[in-house]
């Protein structure tokens, strides 16, 4: 998927929403901007790869929160079912 396919699909945005869906197997992709504090996804990309969900990088926390279609940045987003 890619950004563009996340500004019409169904998602979730934020670190803690993200690791929701995850653990509820609701996500189908997740996206997570490289300039988010390293600690703080650390543990979201740790739980994607034991649930087998994949993860893209995008560039800036705006890249991600203009493609999440809210007019302020987002760490995380996720593609859900």
């Amino acid at each position: 998927m890619t950004l563009e396919a996340l500004k019409t699909a169904k998602r979730v945005i934020g670190i803690k929403q993200v690791a929701k869906a995850v653990k509820r197997e609701a996500a189908t992709e997740v996206f997570i901007a490289d300039d988010a504090d390293a600690k703080v996804v650390e543990h979201l990309e740790t739980l994607c790869t034991e649930q087998n969900v994949p993860v893209s990088r995008v560039s800036s926390m705006k890249e991600l929160g203009t493609a999440c279609n809210i007019e302020v940045g987002a760490a995380a987003a996720a593609a859900i079912k």
